[in-house]
């Protein structure tokens, strides 16, 4: 660990890491949490404790890219405790004093990388984006009945800072806090992302502007996410933006069976919102899905490199099958080889990565999530960029038990 700056908070693994870092004009902060200056968790089980912890050590992380959280445009908190989304988003909200308030995204899990923790919370600032000439926002609906919670306050669904678009991720929930089409994911797929083409419509913009898609479903076999995955898909056209979509396993409302976001980049120019064309790169090593698809695996615009979530998949295939099946450790070292092939034609490395987002199979003990950090640390080959760690019981199947997305400085 750093030790060079012993008041400041870190996550409480044995590895030099960033807590924050920047991008082309974002700057990123990982799974900020109620940590102190040794790595403990303050507040052990003590959600609106660790919220106020893990909120102060944001703005901390923040300070040094000359950011404050009045500069946060998205973000995005992986809870565990017994509320729903509204009152984390309520809890989160209280802290950004000036609206418009970020896009905020919650995620429930069933656990935490590290003991004691309730939550991990991570941000995109870009600095000084309310004195922009181009903000926009476009609200998101509030059920009646959680109307209370913000105190008369509109929520944010989607923020535009500049170029740089924040969509909050959803569910099926409409403004009467009804999901629509139960039981049936890929209906549900086709509403959310209709909402999601209202709100960047709202923006200026449309889903072909998307640089990221992450997304949540219940399930464990191809059979179970191909539908859901085919749905989303459908509302894009080449070339699409790159994707990230883990199993979930607890999602609020209860009739919920699929939770997507996206990020996305436009441009004004003399008065007119403009598409930003990207550079791509997919190495014939890195794998390709089972059915044909927009998606990309890496695309760079605005200093900026984007990456898909990197599963171990064979090689050269689109078969669908893993490698080193069920072995977490191994796979984690394969999928970063993928992450190296992808960076290298944009002339970039691991080292350069700036955000890093882990999902991993784990029983829910800190000693797996310190184990997995150190096979991180092996790869990227020096300080880890700032991460966010969620411990999933069960990835996409036994066989795949990681995958991993990040933003390098392109």
């Amino acid at each position: 660990m750093d030790t060079s700056a012993p008041t400041a908070w870190h996550l409480p693994i044995a590895h030099t890491h960033h807590v924050s870092a920047s991008a082309g004009v974002l700057s990123f902060v990982g799974g900020a949490g109620d940590f102190d200056a040794t790595g403990r968790i303050c507040n052990p089980g003590d959600l609106d404790r660790q919220i106020a912890g893990a909120m102060a050590n944001l703005a901390e992380a923040l300070a040094p890219e000359a950011c404050t959280l009045d500069d946060v445009v998205r973000l995005k908190a992986h809870y565990t405790a017994d509320c729903d989304d509204w009152e984390v988003i309520a809890a989160l909200a209280r802290f950004f004093k000036v609206d418009p308030m970020p896009a905020i995204s919650t995620m429930p899990e069933p656990m935490q990388p590290f003991s004691g923790q309730t939550i991990q919370i991570q941000a995109i600032a870009q600095r000084g984006w309310r004195t922009h000439s181009d903000m926009r926002v476009a609200p998101r609906p509030v059920p009646p009945r959680r109307q209370s919670l913000f105190g008369g306050r509109v929520v944010t669904g989607g923020l535009r800072a500049g170029e740089f678009i924040a969509v909050a991720n959803r569910t099926a929930e409409d403004a009467e806090d009804l999901v629509n089409h139960p039981d049936d994911g890929v209906a549900q797929s086709h509403f959310i992302m209709e909402r999601h083409t209202e709100t960047l419509a709202a923006l200026g913009a449309s889903l072909q502007d998307s640089v990221k898609l992450e997304g949540y479903y219940f399930g464990n076999t191809r059979e179970q996410w191909a539908p859901l995955s085919k749905a989303r898909a459908s509302h894009f056209r080449e070339p699409g933006p790159v994707a990230t979509v883990v199993p979930c396993h607890r999602l609020t409302p209860k009739e919920a069976l699929t939770k997507v976001e996206v990020m996305a980049m436009r441009e004004l120019r003399n008065g007119y919102d403009k598409y930003i064309p990207r550079e791509d790169h997919w190495p014939a090593r890195v794998w390709d899905w089972t059915y044909a698809t927009p998606y990309r695996q890496a695309i760079r615009l605005r200093d900026m490199v984007w990456l898909g979530g990197q599963v171990p998949a064979q090689p050269y295939s689109n078969k669908g099958r893993s490698v080193m099946e069920g072995q977490l450790l191994p796979q984690t070292r394969f999928t970063m080889s993928y992450i190296e092939d992808l960076l290298r034609p944009f002339g970039r490395a691991p080292a350069d990565l700036k955000l890093m987002v882990c999902y991993f199979t784990s029983t829910g003990t800190e000693a797996e999530t310190i184990a997995f950090a150190k096979t991180l640390a092996d790869c990227v080959g020096g300080a880890l960029p700032p991460m966010t760690l969620v411990p999933k019981p069960m990835m996409h199947s036994p066989n795949t038990t990681v995958e991993i997305w990040g933003v390098a400085q392109g």
